[in-house]
């Protein structure tokens, strides 16, 4: 299975980097599209080939990589700047992680959670990327150890995170806060599931699919997770 981070640039390009999960391997190779054309072009190639890593588009419009397995895992992170066409060593996580999830906060501050190292099949730990100074920040850790799960930013600028396995796979879900820099339990899914896809709604819910070869799908429903410890309940679609 290929694994694909996709970014649209403006209204002409897509960045694509590529990682090999079933082989194992890794690439540095990456090439945006010409969307009026569907051709393909090569761009600058990445300074550390890699799988399993994550792409977030910032605000500024530059494309941050973090972490990913080449052999070995890596703390070492990237930028792409669609101007230029090239890629720059940013500042290292202080974890080496792989199949982790990076999600964009609404400070412009990234959040990396999670993953697989030489360690830890699945990790608690989490991080924030700070664009301003190419840094990163420890913040606190996941209740519960989990790779291969998805995070979700949501409209109350909260991240949901769901599922994802540490050996074992498991429903559960949590909330982090960036204002506070720490994590809460919320309602578990009715299926344990791992490699599955989390979607935002436009009506503030959020859609999981699949994963773990599952047809099935479900919702979370914010409007049912309270401060006094009402978890929200996941609907069966």
């Amino acid at each position: 299975m290929i694994r694909l981070n996709v970014h649209r640039l403006g209204a002409i390009r897509t960045l694509i980097s590529a990682g090999l999960l079933a082989t194992a391997l890794a690439t540095t190779a990456a090439e945006p599209v010409l969307a009026q054309s569907g051709i393909w072009a090569n761009t600058g190639s990445l300074n550390t080939a890699r799988g399993n890593h994550r792409a977030t588009l910032l605000q500024s419009g530059e494309v941050l990589v973090s972490g990913g397995v080449n052999g070995s895992y890596f703390t070492s992170a990237e930028l792409y700047d669609p101007s230029s066409g090239k890629w720059t060593f940013t500042g290292s996580m202080n974890t080496a992680r792989e199949r982790h999830t990076a999600t964009l906060l609404q400070n412009d501050q990234v959040l990396v959670a999670g993953g697989n190292n030489a360690s830890n099949f699945g990790q608690t730990s989490a991080e924030l990327y700070e664009p301003s100074t190419g840094t990163w920040t420890v913040t606190g850790s996941m209740n519960t150890a989990r790779q291969s799960h998805t995070a979700t930013l949501l409209n109350t600028g909260k991240v949901l995170v769901a599922g994802g396995d540490n050996s074992n796979a498991n429903p559960s879900a949590e909330l982090y806060d960036p204002s506070m820099g720490t994590w809460t339990k919320t309602g578990s899914m009715s299926t344990t599931r791992v490699g599955h896809t989390a979607t935002l709604l436009q009506n503030g819910e959020v859609l999981v699919a699949g994963g773990s070869l599952l047809v099935n799908a479900e919702l979370w429903p914010p409007q049912l997770f309270s401060p006094r410890g009402v978890l929200a309940q996941w609907r069966v679609k």
